[in-house]
């Protein structure tokens, strides 16, 4: 049978092993660590339950996290991302044991010193990227039952971010940066419209989802049908969402680098218009 032999005991949750295919790993799990020895075997049937990073970078800069972090939250994270990859769409990036262990110790840190920081971009996040958010939700949850720290809803959608980079292979800074532009764009609209859209209303959830659908698009290079007769109608009947539409892709073009395809304007002006007749009837 294939098995992991210990190299390293770094703690009780954290091992280097050698692996028949990979080499050198770090292993993550559990009571991993406990009463193991050096050249102790395991079977790899018994880590099922339990992370490999299998990346030389990845396992360097674990190494490296591990003796910052205490032992308790090691074993919380462990469940935390466990959960997390079972309840997830696709595979998660290793690259979260680092970057999501790391954060979420640093946020600990903050939050025993007071000092709580306030996330602009929690509706948009939730709206966003709801899949994540409810994975963000469980974190938080466990690390209030296990270590007894509440780190609030603004931590939440923080957390949501790392794991939709994990997800989509996507530095943390990139999901925000979209996150942010998301912000900007809602802003913008309600600049032009002169109200501001209720965070909770079918209205605003409608508006995220065609902007995150539409950056979503660009990101990956995805062509739009263009409609030249149904573009022409709507600028022609409805020419100030028209223009503001136009005025949100050039944002969208100009803060990703990317190229926008025109009928993004146009199906964004039917969204405006909507919104538009809305405010008109509450009026």
């Amino acid at each position: 049978m294939s098995s992991l032999q210990v190299a390293k005991v770094l703690n009780n949750n954290v091992i280097i092993a050698k692996h028949p295919q990979h080499g050198e790993v770090v292993v993550i799990g559990k009571g991993i660590g406990f009463h193991r020895k050096l050249n102790d075997t395991i079977p790899l049937s018994a880590v099922e339950k339990m992370f490999i990073l299998t990346k030389p970078e990845e396992q360097e800069q674990y190494k490296q996290l591990v003796p910052q972090i205490d032992e308790p939250l090691i074993e919380v994270m462990n469940e935390i991302i466990l959960h997390a990859s079972k309840s997830s769409s696709g595979p998660l990036n290793e690259h979260i044991h680092i970057a999501l262990t790391d954060h979420i110790a640093f946020a600990i840190k903050r939050h025993t010193q007071g000092l709580m920081i306030h996330n602009p971009f929690l509706y948009e996040t939730r709206e966003l990227y709801p899949e994540e958010f409810k994975m963000a939700e469980y974190a938080v949850q466990v690390i209030r039952d296990r270590l007894g720290i509440d780190l609030g809803e603004d931590e939440v959608g923080f957390i949501a971010l790392h794991f939709h980079g994990a997800l989509t292979n996507q530095h943390v800074s990139e999901v925000r940066k979209y996150s942010r532009l998301v912000s900007d764009l809602v802003h913008v609209v309600e600049d032009k419209l002169g109200f501001a859209i209720p965070k909770d209303s079918l209205d605003y959830s409608r508006l995220i989802t065609h902007l995150r659908f539409a950056l979503e698009r660009v990101r990956r290079g995805e062509t739009v049908e263009e409609a030249g007769s149904l573009d022409s109608l709507l600028k022609r009947e409805y020419p100030e969402m028209y223009s503001l539409a136009w005025k949100l892709t050039k944002m969208m073009e100009q803060r990703l680098g990317k190229p926008i395809f025109a009928a993004e304007a146009g199906y964004l002006s039917i969204h405006l218009q909507r919104l538009a007749q809305r405010k008109e009837q509450d009026e």
